[in-house]
């Protein structure tokens, strides 16, 4: 006989029975405490059901539950995520609107009587913390992004003409030198051997094209003002800068360790780096759970949006920007750089806008055109081949 395991996940308290395939509550359900000693007295209860034929379901809501299902796979049940769209639609069906936590178990095992679950295993939990390493990564990217931003509004004030110094803003030397003199006043006050030593620094660190009495000359001319808050406030925004960058790195390295270990067909794809090609195959999670390319597209929400009524059909759409955005904007990122290092893909980019086709359009073609090889690399376990690629 197969039995129903549901649990309503709280923050301090969960709920949980059990139901068997006819529908009968066999274990009234009964409250265990987020904590060791309450996942030992839920174990207790339902131990008698792990090794028969069970699943255990509990919905996808937030992060109160990761440490529940990390205990509940160590222990060898068969875990299965519901979407609380499934649970909320089966509450629904009744004719009293009634919620209780006690109530939400038996749904959740009506829900998993119906097979509306996904069922997650160690593997899978591995790619949601590797999924959550990625999204934090772009997350301190964009803080980094930011702080860029606050921090050439004020070197526009103190110093506008600093940055035409560079060919390349924010290198080593470029906030060397801001850091210790944030300011056109500074700079044309400083000592020309300190200007030297940062802008052609001896031993680690390549020197800059440039100068310490020609850097003199423009911070003597600069239209900047003195402000001695606004240099403060460079030289904080580049502490807190190359902080979270230090940030960045431990988190990259902790991805190309799962890079390195997976040893995924999407790594052979050139153009595709450790964090670009985790954060897709993460975003994607179980390939198997999607029956074609054009499902993996659709969730992407690369797919055309259609509009229809009557008689009018429109011919030109933009994409649903459905499923996930984080997968979307990965794939943007990569556009240009598959097309850079693959002549396949750059040809088929070139082909829509000879059609007349926007730059941004012409990017959704290629990365349609990409999805369907990586579809094929995942499903087949296969290696990337670029003479196969027509």
């Amino acid at each position: 006989m197969f039995y129903y395991i549901g649990i309503d996940v709280g923050k301090f308290t969960h709920c949980a029975c059990v139901m068997n395939f006819h529908g009968e509550v066999i274990v009234e359900a009964f409250f265990f405490k987020n904590n060791r000693e309450g996942f030992n007295s839920f174990l207790d209860k339902v131990k008698n059901f792990i090794n028969k034929d069970h699943i255990c379901g509990l919905e996808s809501t937030g992060h109160y539950g990761d440490n529940l299902i990390q205990f509940l796979l160590n222990h060898n049940f068969k875990v299965g995520l519901i979407n609380p769209i499934s649970t909320d639609a089966e509450r629904k069906k009744k004719i009293r609107k009634t919620k209780t936590d006690k109530l939400d178990t038996v749904i959740i095992c009506n829900v998993l009587q119906s097979r509306a679950y996904t069922t997650i295993t160690k593997r899978k939990l591995g790619l949601r913390e590797m999924k959550k390493a990625c999204r934090l990564h772009a997350s301190l990217m964009e803080d980094i992004n930011q702080l860029k931003n606050q921090l050439q509004a004020c070197i526009d004030f103190v110093f506008p003409e600093f940055n035409s110094l560079f060919k390349t803003k924010y290198i080593r030397t470029y906030m060397a030198l801001l850091k210790a003199f944030p300011g056109a006043s500074l700079i044309a006050n400083a000592n020309l051997t300190k200007l030297k030593n940062i802008l052609k620094p001896c031993g680690r660190g390549r020197g800059v094209e440039l100068e310490a009495s020609h850097l003199k000359d423009v911070a003597n001319n600069s239209i900047g003002s003195i402000d001695s808050l606004t240099s403060l406030e460079i030289q904080q925004l580049i502490a807190r800068i190359e902080l979270i960058q230090d940030h960045v790195a431990v988190v990259d390295k902790k991805i190309e360790e799962f890079a390195s270990n997976s040893n995924s067909p999407i790594y052979s794809i050139p153009g595709i780096g450790s964090f670009s090609g985790t954060s897709i195959l993460c975003e994607i999670g179980d390939i198997s759970t999607f029956h074609s390319a054009s499902k993996v597209v659709a969730f992407a929400g690369l797919d055309p949006s259609v509009y229809q009524s009557g008689e009018y059909n429109a011919q030109a759409t933009a994409i649903s920007k459905r499923g996930s955005p984080h997968l979307r904007k990965t794939l943007y990122q990569i556009a240009l750089t598959i097309c850079k290092y693959n002549s396949t893909f750059n040809s088929y980019y070139k082909l829509k806008k000879e059609q007349g086709k926007s730059h941004r359009c012409a990017q959704g073609h290629v990365l349609r055109k990409f999805i369907r090889v990586l579809y094929k690399l995942l499903t087949e376990n296969i290696m990337f081949d670029f003479e196969q690629l027509v």
